[in-house]
């Protein structure tokens, strides 16, 4: 299994930055995709961001140019840096990792637990 620990969440100012990392852990034996998904009260879990292992990178439209997703492969974790935050960014943010256990052939979605984002005066 593989198991997802998020930090970084918490109340910020409208225009603020955060930070947040999410570390997969377990027997891992390859990650495919390491991403970040946000549910608002009310509304749909939506996709964020993403990084594949060979780079490519997807962002919802509403938080390009503001949001930056990396990676380390080292450390098995993701990070998403959230600059110029607003209101509307106020959810609860979901790291997900597609990843293979260690000897699995086959590829599974995991997510975390959930931190809560804030963005409020």
């Amino acid at each position: 299994q593989v198991q997802l620990v998020e930090s970084g969440g918490g109340l910020v100012q409208p225009g603020g930055s955060l930070r947040l990392s999410c570390a997969a852990s377990g027997s891992i034996g390859s990650i495919y995709a390491m991403g970040w998904y946000r549910q608002a009260p009310g509304k749909q879990r939506e996709l964020v961001a993403s990084l594949t292992s060979g780079g490519r990178q997807n962002y919802a439209d509403s938080v390009k140019g503001r949001f930056t997703i990396s990676r380390d492969n080292a450390k098995n974790t993701v990070y998403l840096q959230m600059n110029s935050l607003k209101p509307e960014d106020t959810a609860l943010y979901y790291c997900n990792v597609n990843a293979r256990v260690s000897g699995a052939w086959t590829y599974n979605n995991y997510w975390g637990q959930g931190t809560q984002v804030t963005v409020s005066s």
